[in-house]
């Protein structure tokens, strides 16, 4: 077979490579980089612009990161540390540009309003609650609480529009969201790679891992053709979203272990209706049902893809054994070995009724499905709504110190202990906080060179070791900066 070599092996030409690839050019631009990505283009599976809902995740408008306590009080810390993570991409984003080495940011990432929507007393006390704990911190400075009828015509008209005002309802609105095209500035990132000496593989399937007796790590890849070649790399990156599971067994590391996956599917309804989408200009989030995972908080959502405006409403969450969209019905059976079964098993037991439920949203009508859109949009008619099937995830099942087979709904890193080979598993928040993610894998994986590169990621994520929060010329000084680079006006 033939044979190449390269020091760092990017797995999956998805957002997280790309985001790692570009922290390398920057970092250390003599290495030798290689992209192996087993479909015909970048950001094909969960970057693609039409497989996720769009949103800059900064817990602006998401009631689950914010969970209410048993004494009726909300917190609101994993929604800081999520805003602050999706702070660090939006930095990561502004260098890039600033820099030159991505353009037109307008083609990526727009400002719109992100809405919290709730209906019910109970649901309306929440909101009440949580806004007041979370407007009096500064990441969410400016965020509006509002229950009259007149104002949230004014916010979500398409929305409001003969709606029963018998049951109380109420909305929360912050300025500062954002729209987020990830195929696109994934597309960007790759170019910029491409145009500095990064060699990118598209069509090329990795079929294997082994580690050589130098250290380095062997990769077996199948081409388009079927021919197989060995590519061998000193540190190799895993971030091709539901495959990276299968590869990260593959590889034998000990890290590897009792780690399972559960696959959840995603579905969107699309308006295709241009006088409906120009109705409604901001995402606007509700509460998930019980039972229901948080990927499947109910959305009514503003896109903005290849520069023309687009409304989707979903996701209706649905199970399919699939870990990739482009993958196979055996992903979930494959990926059972010996030393995660009892993690898996105990796992399925435990979510029998979340199993059900997925089994439920599968079978869902389209008129089950417009009955739920019409609890965002009273008077939606079935002819400007259509079906589109979104993104796949698997979230991750692991062991914890307290629990077999514990489902968790975030993303992870995974690294070996001599740093040589990561895996980014799980979902949501995802993309949005990618770099975070990969700032952890250069933590994890090159603890070494910080020091060395401490004075240059201090130009490409200012706030790297620090809190917002506690440094308010930092904050102010970081998000003009990102705001007059990105473009983000309304």
């Amino acid at each position: 077979m033939q044979t190449t070599e390269s020091d760092i092996a990017l797995i999956g030409a998805g957002i997280m490579s790309a985001t790692l690839g570009a922290f390398f050019k920057e970092l250390q631009p003599e290495k030798s980089m290689v992209v192996f990505e087993k479909l015909s283009a970048a950001a094909q599976e969960s970057s693609y612009e039409w497989n996720n809902a769009g949103t800059g995740h900064a817990a602006l408008c998401e009631l689950n990161y914010t969970p209410e306590q048993a004494d009726g009080s909300v917190s609101i810390n994993r929604a800081v540390d999520i805003n602050e993570k999706f702070q660090l991409s939006l930095q990561m984003w502004t260098y890039l540009v600033k820099h030159g080495r991505i353009s037109q940011p307008r083609e990526f990432i727009r400002r719109l309003p992100h809405i919290s929507f709730v209906q019910g007393a109970d649901n309306v006390r929440f909101l009440k609650t949580r806004h007041a704990a979370l407007s009096q911190h500064p990441l969410f400075a400016g965020m509006e609480f509002a229950e009259d009828a007149d104002t949230l015509r004014e916010w979500i008209p398409l929305m409001m529009h003969n709606r029963s005002t018998n049951e109380p309802i109420a909305a929360t609105r912050i300025h500062t969201g954002t729209d987020v095209n990830f195929g696109a500035i994934t597309r960007k990132l790759f170019d910029y790679l491409q145009q500095n000496n990064t060699t990118i593989h598209f069509n090329h399937t990795v079929k294997d891992l082994n580690r050589t007796a130098d250290g380095k790590w062997e990769i077996i890849v199948q081409d388009g053709s079927g021919s197989l070649k060995t590519h061998r790399a000193k540190f190799v990156f895993i971030g091709c979203g539901g495959g990276s599971l299968h590869l990260l067994q593959k590889s034998g590391v000990p890290e590897s272990e009792h780690i399972g996956g559960f696959p959840v599917s995603g579905l969107f309804m699309v308006c295709r209706n241009e006088t409906v989408v120009a109705q409604h200009h901001a995402k606007v989030y509700g509460k998930a049902k019980v039972g229901a995972p948080p990927m499947s908080v109910p959305h009514l959502d503003t896109r903005f893809i290849d520069g023309k405006k687009a409304l989707l409403f979903g996701p209706f969450a649905g199970f399919t054994p699939k870990f990739l969209k482009e993958g196979s019905v055996l992903d979930l059976l494959t990926s059972v070995r010996a030393d995660n079964l009892a993690t898996v098993l105990s796992a399925g037991v435990k979510n029998l009724a979340l199993t059900k439920y997925l089994l439920g949203q599968v079978m869902l009508s389209k008129a089950e499905r417009m009955a739920e859109l019409r609890e965002f949009i009273p008077d939606a008619r079935d002819e400007d709504w259509d079906l589109l099937t979104a993104g796949q995830r698997v979230q991750i099942i692991k062991d914890m110190e307290t629990e077999v087979g514990a489902l968790q709904f975030g993303t992870e890193v995974i690294a070996a202990a001599d740093g040589s080979l990561a895996a980014l598993l799980g979902a949501s928040p995802g993309a949005s906080t990618s770099v975070s993610a990969m700032l952890e894998v250069l933590q994890k994986c090159f603890s070494g060179c910080l020091n060395e590169w401490a004075d240059k990621l201090a130009k490409m994520v200012p706030s790297l070791h620090q809190t917002l929060a506690d440094n308010p010329e930092l904050w102010a000084r970081v998000r003009q900066e990102t705001e007059t680079v990105l473009e983000l006006t309304e």
